[in-house]
């Protein structure tokens, strides 16, 4: 596909998001960058959410590791519903009692000035490693599709990437993500269903014959039982659990656009139509990810080193130049759904949990000012995480995002369930030292898990260890 029709297509497509941008923008206060005025309608903020979730990890990465997982990932999914219900009748009402700006404010509130601060550090953590994995994605297909081609370097082609997220972010805020970000999920979703029509044509099937080849096909079994494999159904379902739980209802990214809604029930329902719809889309990823192996095994095609090159490859080198398009539009979309909400909330958390604008006396004008020089500051974070991770990594996206994000999510988990499951005080300057040390032993754990529990092996359920060794940390210095 020409360098040339790839920029016009990205150029007509980021038209459009940023005349969205500029009329939500639009006299734009400080609350509306922060919570959309409190007044987003739940649908937007429902169907937006969807592209957030996914990203373009889930667009890439999912369809690719069909070869190695087979339908596993599903488990995953259906755990996520359980996280997904206690979000939404546990964790919601707590923060809108308490009408937070950031959800971290609940544990100042709870254990006390440590403890706030960090669960504010471990998700500018967390959601900086996860947004540069997200932005490294696209990134990557720009370079492969476009620059590459005109010798430019990566390091041009992020900062571009990066620019284009700034642009129709710094003004508006949430109040613009609520609308792009529904934009952008319409697109996803759409590129996906073209991709798979894109394929069956290739297959030369129609719909019921692919639903019977994906169903026939080695790459479709859903659970695993075997207890010392990571797959193992009872692993990923309890994982999926507590990665919704902690990645979406204990990260100030996802939480800001449920509070934007207009009340509690509201924002319920919001939860309530994303967990259903999202299960339907993650089943449709796989099926498209087994579609593709049908038709390389078809096709005589050598499988790439990485499976995430899996999709673009086909997508670029053997399909029509509409197949290319559409790939093109869903990876773009499927990425910045993510990266834009991503950039907003660590900008949302460092204002409020750490310069304690919220409690300050400055005007709405001082306000402002400071807001975009830290957007400004996370954009540039963003740049070099990325350039890190575009040198050093060596394994698939979803895989690494997961094994992040039981790091430094775990911490959260744990600190969130002591607060709302036990009554009990803590002593307030140990909790940064117990935070950091649970991480750590649950690597040590994992390392030697095989040699140390008979041969188990962890996988996603990893978060959980995690958290719980926060927990009992939590416990060993707290008193009635």
């Amino acid at each position: 596909m020409s360098p040339i029709l790839v920029i016009c297509i990205l150029f007509v497509y980021f038209l459009v998001v940023l005349l969205i941008a500029n009329y939500t923008g639009r006299g734009a206060s400080n609350k509306d960058f922060f919570k959309a005025g409190g007044n987003a309608s739940w649908y937007l903020v429902a169907f937006g959410m969807i592209g957030a979730s996914l990203s373009g990890v889930t667009f890439i990465s999912i369809p690719g590791a069909v070869g190695t997982m087979q339908f596993s990932y599903m488990q995953v999914v259906l755990g996520y519903l359980v996280g997904y219900f206690i979000i939404a009748t546990v964790l919601m009402p707590i923060y809108y009692k308490l009408n937070l700006l950031s959800i971290y404010q609940y544990l100042e509130a709870r254990f006390g000035f440590w403890s706030y601060k960090t669960g504010a550090s471990f998700f500018l953590l967390s959601r900086t490693i996860g947004a540069a994995f997200r932005l490294f994605l696209v990134a990557g297909v720009l370079q492969a599709f476009v620059f590459a081609a005109w010798d430019v370097p990566f390091e041009i082609t992020t900062l571009i990437t990066i620019a284009l997220v700034w642009l129709y972010t710094f003004r508006g805020g949430i109040k613009t993500i609520v609308w792009t970000d529904a934009l952008q999920t319409f697109f996803m979703v759409l590129a996906i269903l073209m991709s798979i029509i894109f394929i069956n044509d290739a297959l030369e099937l129609s719909f019921s014959e692919s639903v019977l080849a994906i169903w026939q096909s080695e790459h479709s079994q859903i659970f695993f039982w075997d207890w010392q494999s990571p797959k193992n159904f009872f692993k990923q379902f309890i994982a999926g659990a507590f990665i919704a739980l902690t990645m979406t209802g204990l990260d100030q990214d996802m939480m800001q656009k449920n509070l934007a809604c207009r009340t509690l029930g509201e924002s319920q329902k919001n939860m309530f139509w994303f967990s259903l719809i999202l299960v339907f889309i993650n089943l449709m990823f796989l099926c498209f990810g087994a579609l593709l192996f049908l038709y390389v095994a078809s096709q005589g095609i050598s499988l790439p080193e990485r499976s995430d090159d899996l999709y673009p490859i086909i997508a670029r080198d053997y399909l029509s130049i509409s197949a290319a398009i559409t790939f093109l539009i869903g990876i773009t979309a499927a990425a910045y759904s993510s990266a834009d909400s991503a950039l907003t909330a660590l900008t949302t958390s460092f204002c409020v949990d750490f310069l304690g604008i919220a409690r300050t006396k400055d005007s709405e004008k001082e306000v402002q000012n400071t807001r975009i020089k830290v957007h400004i500051g996370f954009s540039l974070l963003l740049f070099f995480v990325i350039l890190f991770f575009y040198y050093l990594n060596d394994r698939s996206v979803i895989d690494a995002l997961f094994v992040a994000a039981g790091y430094t999510y775990g911490p959260l988990l744990g600190l969130y369930a002591f607060g709302i499951l036990t009554k009990r005080k803590v002593l307030d300057k140990y909790v940064p030292w117990i935070a950091i040390a649970s991480p750590v032993l649950c690597f040590f754990i994992a390392q030697n898990s095989e040699a140390w529990l008979a041969g188990y092996k962890f996988g996603y359920e990893l978060i959980l260890l995690n958290g719980l060794l926060t927990f009992i940390g939590l416990a060993a210095i707290s008193r009635r």
